[in-house]
């Protein structure tokens, strides 16, 4: 008896308006639901927001999103559905996102994450990212974030 195939590897795929309710699901699922579907949608009609996502069918996995300001990539989030961590899509999704930015014209990129966050805080830091400061109280919950800079040009 033959065992069965692996699934195919995850698709990158750009978001658009079209996935709002994908993003929303897996945002509610990975992060608490941080947006509203409107929100969703705002973020995906915009040009400066680049957002990229993992599929496999037609389940989103793994998404990033950010804003591009002048020569800066601000990460505004990255999830992975609960289900399917601990197998690298973070890292590739985040990677992705940062060429993007690169390719746009960022030079440097930025994001917050929770000071608890320790596997946040894991993946950024193997990616190179370096903590450069605290703003307290920044997540509803009132915990603190650390922001983390990046070098796109290296």
């Amino acid at each position: 008896m033959l065992s069965p195939s692996p699934p195919p590897a995850p698709t990158l795929i750009q978001l658009a308006p079209k996935h709002a309710g994908a993003c929303l699901e897996l945002d509610r699922a990975a992060l608490g639901g941080i947006w509203s579907l409107a929100q969703w949608q705002r973020e995906l009609e915009e040009e400066a927001r680049p957002g990229l996502g993992l599929r496999q069918g037609q389940e989103l996995l793994a998404m990033a999103c950010g804003w591009l300001v002048v020569d800066e990539l601000h990460i505004t989030l990255v999830a992975v559905a609960p289900e399917h961590r601990r197998r690298g899509l973070g890292r590739r999704i985040l990677q992705e996102l940062m060429r993007a930015g690169l390719r746009s014209g960022a030079t440097r990129a930025t994001l917050e994450v929770a000071a608890t966050n320790g596997a946040g805080k894991g993946l950024y830091e193997a990616l190179g990212f370096r903590t450069a400061g605290i703003r307290h109280g920044y997540y509803r919950s009132g915990e603190d974030a650390l922001i983390q800079w990046f070098n796109l040009k290296r």
